[in-house]
């Protein structure tokens, strides 16, 4: 199986509900994001690829347009933890990149939550 993954980043500010008024996530607060997406595939195409890095362009105009500089409680229909971001992200990016299996969100160096299939 071969494997290919490529990391974004974006800035957006977020509050996190449902939590105790002194828990410093429930305040308003940001973070610069790293959103990494994994693609696998069985065979390479033509070229030696699994698909075009370039191809993944997509998975930016979507950061940028969407989630960067942002507050994403106002962009996203859920609360958003790293954990329900990656998931839907991984909804998202699948439909135009078939080959996607994981999608990885990070909020600081030490932390990431991470959405992965089984297998397909």
């Amino acid at each position: 199986m071969y494997k290919i993954s490529k990391q974004f980043s974006f800035s957006a500010s977020h509050i996190l509900e449902g939590l105790p008024p002194a828990h410093p996530c429930s305040r308003l607060h940001g973070h610069n994001y790293v959103i990494t997406v994994h693609l696998r595939a069985k065979e390479l195409n033509n070229v030696g690829f699994i698909k075009d890095y370039r191809e993944l362009d997509s998975v930016k105009r979507y950061i940028d347009g969407t989630l960067d500089h942002r507050h994403l409680n106002d962009v996203l229909p859920f609360n958003p933890t790293a954990e329900n971001m990656v998931k839907y992200l991984y909804d998202i990016f699948k439909k135009d990149i078939p080959e996607l299996y994981a999608v990885e969100v990070s909020e600081t160096p030490k932390t990431t939550a991470i959405y992965e299939v089984d297998s397909e």
